[in-house]
């Protein structure tokens, strides 16, 4: 765990690429609409597992032609550009599966990745410019007729559920652990959850602390699902339920918590919006309470690929969440936080994957 209050250094204040190979990237970029789509196909028909089965051996063209059902035509033009993707690699005459295409296979994060974008993301390709212009998430219709997505998270199509769960699920949870430990060096007796979602958080903490009062603020359709989730949990009785849309001007929070939490949740909503939310916090809050904010900031990154997956991914709020949001730059975060009247006590960076939590307290 890193403890710290300082900048990260700047992932991209230099250009150290050659020109060779800035002009090799441009050319990925140009083409990358049918790198896409031919990577999906080379998936989805079965090639790549082939080729992965294959191990050192490797496997001809026309040993594919027997085993994939699928165009003799199609099999030749995807495996010839899945050697410029850098997929696999020719040998011998036989293919063979490179890096890339062991990490696209077999790597959990990418994985996760890579469902969200094909499930999630890709129906709403194309909507970023009308998107960003209307202040709505123009590709969510793809889906159905919801302001967000969150309002249809409960009534999606079950493949689409697990990916989008999938997706939020494997970066937060390998955070909890980490931030146990720093939740219990304070006094907090009971903790509001908002932005509960399938109650993950709220299993982990009265797993590890039974004794707490937990609060959990979320939409109705979102807090059915979390109910279902934990219905069979030891101490459900703990458990206290707060059907709330926080964009509701007219809704306030419970009171007499020592201390709320949330998790991948502000990210979920334009800069207004978030210092709407942490002035209704201020409001329910005592002044000696906490307020426990985790997130992933793209500037906070210790490397330059985690910066550029958390950059890539604020298109998914424009296009499919809500229009308006994104994953966030620190400072503008920051800038936030000190709007809604509070300061930051702590920050503790690197946590899980990605992780940023944010220790505040009323000014």
């Amino acid at each position: 765990m890193r403890n710290t209050n300082n900048e990260f250094k700047d992932l991209f204040s230099k250009d150290n690429r050659t020109s060779m190979d800035a002009i090799d990237r441009a050319q990925f970029i140009a083409f990358s609409p049918y790198i896409w789509e031919a990577t999906k196909l080379l998936i989805e028909t079965g090639i790549l597992r082939e080729i992965d089965a294959s191990k050192n051996n490797g496997i001809s063209f026309e040993s594919l032609v027997e085993k994939i059902d699928f165009p003799p035509y199609g099999i030749r033009i995807l495996l010839e550009a899945s050697l410029g993707i850098e997929l696999t690699y020719l040998k011998e005459n036989k293919y063979r599966l490179a890096k890339t295409g062991y990490f696209l296979l077999h790597n959990e994060m990418t994985r996760v990745n890579y469902n969200f974008m094909k499930d999630v993301c890709e129906p709403g390709f194309g909507t970023i410019k009308e998107s960003i212009e209307k202040e709505k998430p123009v590709g969510l219709k793809a889906f159905g007729d919801w302001p967000t997505i969150y309002q249809a998270l409960s009534q999606l199509n079950p493949e689409v559920q697990k990916s989008w769960f999938a997706f939020d699920h494997f970066y937060s949870d390998r955070s909890f652990n980490e931030i146990l430990e720093v939740l219990d060096k304070y006094p907090i007796n009971s903790l509001m959850d908002i932005g509960g979602n399938t109650g993950k958080w709220t299993k982990a903490i009265l797993s590890k602390n039974p004794q707490k009062k937990l609060g959990f603020v979320d939409l109705p359709g979102q807090i059915n699902i979390a109910k279902q989730e934990l219905k069979d949990f030891t101490h459900y009785d703990r458990i206290a339920w707060y059907p709330t849309d926080m964009l509701e001007k007219s809704n306030s929070l419970p009171k007499n918590f020592d201390a709320i939490w949330m998790s991948q949740f502000l990210d979920c909503f334009s800069d207004e919006q978030i210092i709407s939310i942490l002035k209704k916090c201020h409001e329910a809050l005592d002044d000696d309470a906490y307020v426990f904010i985790n997130e992933t900031f793209w500037d906070r990154q210790e490397f330059k690929t985690s910066a550029f997956s958390l950059q890539m991914t604020s298109f998914y709020f424009t296009t499919m969440a809500n229009g308006n949001s994104q994953m966030y730059d620190s400072k503008v975060f920051f800038k936030l936080i000190d709007k809604a009247g509070f300061k930051i006590e702590e920050i503790h960076d690197l946590l899980g994957h990605s992780h940023t939590l944010l220790i505040l307290k009323k000014k």
